[in-house]
């Protein structure tokens, strides 16, 4: 069985892909199609030259590698960042797959990519992509994929973690709610770079009970068609 994740980055993402990594009998593929998003648009990503190195530069082998099936008796989740997918990627290599998305408050995201990566073009954010990506999938299967909020996951892990699981298929693992710390081979190479926190952690972290961050104005106003859609997808999410 394979699980597609789709995410924006900063989106609980890396801790998702641990928690479901933990499971038994379970392979993770993490961002395959990253290298092939940085090579086309040429954007100077921290780490850049050594994902390039690591994986195919090419979305057409990324995607035929996807499409073959895991071995018998073994779950694959592949972590998908939105924004990699560009204009003229098909989504054919997804066929037969359980697909979920995975959602933040953009707020948070903007706040917490700006910290990792000062001067991001908006498109970076994967907002209005994310709902491209929704939409179609959801064309495709007849209804809506399953959703569920970071804030969610961290306010009640194993309430939200069952429902995402039987929404897939899947029976619900203990182990999906805790992890031993440290980086792993799965991680991609730019782990080094933006896993620190899941390096760091066993487990989802407690939602906060700070308000959401302050931006700059001009942030925030470009934000707003994001935070309609992310209400929108919100109000579909596993609780």
């Amino acid at each position: 069985m394979r699980v597609v994740m789709w995410s924006g980055p900063r989106n609980l993402s890396s801790a998702m892909m641990r928690s479901f990594g933990n499971r038994a009998a379970t392979d993770v593929v993490d961002e395959p199609f990253y290298a092939a998003y940085l090579a086309a648009t040429g954007l100077d990503h921290p780490m850049r030259e050594a994902v390039i190195a690591s994986q195919p530069a090419d979305w057409r082998e990324a995607a035929r590698a996807l499409a073959a099936p895991p071995p018998p008796g073994r779950l694959r989740y592949e972590k998908h960042m939105v924004q990699h997918m560009l204009p003229g990627m098909d989504f054919d290599w997804m066929e037969g797959a359980a697909v979920a998305f995975l959602i933040r408050d953009p707020r948070e995201v903007a706040a917490s990519f700006g910290a990792k990566r000062a001067g991001y073009l908006e498109s970076e954010l994967g907002f209005a992509r994310q709902q491209e990506i929704f939409d179609l999938v959801a064309a495709r299967l007849g209804h809506p994929p399953p959703v569920v909020d970071a804030a969610d996951i961290r306010r009640d892990p194993r309430r939200v973690l069952s429902a995402l699981c039987a929404a897939l298929g899947l029976p619900f693992d203990e182990a999906m709610l805790g992890w031993a710390p440290g980086l792993r081979p799965s991680d991609g190479v730019w782990a080094a770079h933006w896993y620190g926190s899941l390096a760091d952690s066993t487990g989802f972290a407690p939602p906060s009970d700070a308000p959401p961050p302050r931006l700059d104005p001009e942030v925030e106003r470009a934000l707003r068609p994001a935070m309609e859609s992310w209400r929108r997808l919100s109000e579909t999410a596993l609780r």
